[in-house]
């Protein structure tokens, strides 16, 4: 019994010591319960609307001034016309619109009726649905309210209208999404361990021989890579049409160029991780969790980064995979050109030039 002690005390003393194995241990699951806990959610907050009021009465300021109290809403109170509700929509600035006509505490205290529009992007069904029902159930509550102070009926029927997706169909947020995850995971995956292997295999000594550059290395290991990668996207896109009813709204040619560059974002990040690594196994482990989860969380097409901590959204816009997102459901969705995604895509531009450049510079010119 004091032998087997000493083994388990033996034990004891080398996970201590092992810091890797410590923030295995302990800093995962930490990390873990933040994470899920914070991002695993399909609550609603904060989220942007627009107030297109007409009427600008009691009725209606009462009725905003409960949205704006239950913490779901930020109400954007600006002087919106037509023409700016349709445009926020485009850019996404806001997922949904109250239209309140003019007239409206007049309607309801001379004809007991009244009518509220409610305009939601649908491109994302699942919030759309959410942010509609919240409404709602806030204009019930007037209703109620009202009825009590009236003692009389008072009814305020709500009409709903979904943009971009009418339907409701729920390909609409998941295609792109898809998209995105796995034009992300073949990628780097492919590329983390090309030098990697070549390492193992012993060919990378030929290679530090050779007069090429080793940018021109590092660019040869990412060509065969990215017109797979091209027709990938191909087959992605025509099952998409074909089989689940997709739609392509936009440019085709501007979808291409932009999953052209974020191609070589995740091409580049690949090529970083197969320089800092040792081995084929840790790169391809770094590759799939390293990708996959951040992916999932922050990309905005499973769970809202609205609702997320601030600090959470900062992390959220160095992820690639959250801005081609954004660019393919303006493009496929909404039918917006570049003027629209301009800023998303010189954003991708910047990741994969200061990938390919850390690349690089981590690309090692010899083997000891």
């Amino acid at each position: 019994m004091k032998q087997f002690l000493t083994f388990v005390r033996k034990e004891f003393y080398h996970v201590f010591r092992d810091r890797k194995t410590l923030l295995l241990l302990f800093g995962m699951p930490v990390m873990q319960i933040v994470l899920f806990g914070f991002a695993l959610s399909n609550e609603i907050k904060n989220a942007r609307v627009a107030v297109y009021d007409l009427a600008n009465d009691a009725a209606s300021r009462r009725i905003i001034e409960k949205m704006e109290g239950g913490g779901k809403f930020e109400m954007e109170r600006k002087a919106w016309n037509r023409e700016g509700v349709e445009q926020a929509f485009r850019e996404g600035k806001v997922k949904m619109a109250v239209v309140f006509p003019a007239g409206f505490d007049d309607d309801l205290s001379h004809l007991n009726h009244a009518q509220v529009q409610l305009i939601a992007d649908a491109s994302d069904p699942n919030t759309a649905n959410t942010l509609v029902n919240y409404a709602s159930a806030i204009i019930m509550d007037y209703q109620r309210e009202r009825m009590q102070a009236a003692a009389i009926p008072v009814p305020v029927s709500t009409e709903v209208r979904m943009i971009y997706n009418p339907e409701l169909k729920s390909v609409t947020n998941f295609v792109p999404g898809v998209m995105a995850l796995i034009l992300l995971l073949i990628c780097v995956l492919m590329t983390s361990v090309s030098i990697v292997k070549e390492k193992e295999l012993g060919t990378m000594e030929v290679l530090l021989v050779s007069p090429f550059h080793p940018l021109l290395v590092i660019i040869s290991k990412a060509v065969p890579y990215f017109f797979l990668s091209l027709i990938n996207l191909t087959v992605i896109l025509i099952l998409s049409v074909t089989l689940m009813g997709m739609p392509i709204a936009g440019s085709l040619w501007l979808l291409y160029g932009v999953s052209s560059i974020f191609i070589m974002a995740a091409l580049s990040l690949g090529l970083f991780i197969s320089n800092v690594t040792h081995s084929q196994e840790a790169a391809m482990l770094i590759s799939l969790l390293g990708m996959l989860i951040p992916t999932l969380l922050f990309t905005g097409f499973m769970f809202p980064i609205e609702n997320m901590p601030l600090p959470l959204q900062v992390i959220s816009n160095i992820v690639i995979s959250k801005w081609y997102y954004i660019i393919v459901k303006s493009v496929m969705i909404k039918g917006l050109g570049l003027a629209a995604v301009w800023k998303e895509t010189l954003i991708l531009v910047f990741i994969t030039v200061l990938l390919l450049t850390m690349s690089a510079r981590t690309f090692k010119n010899r083997l000891a």
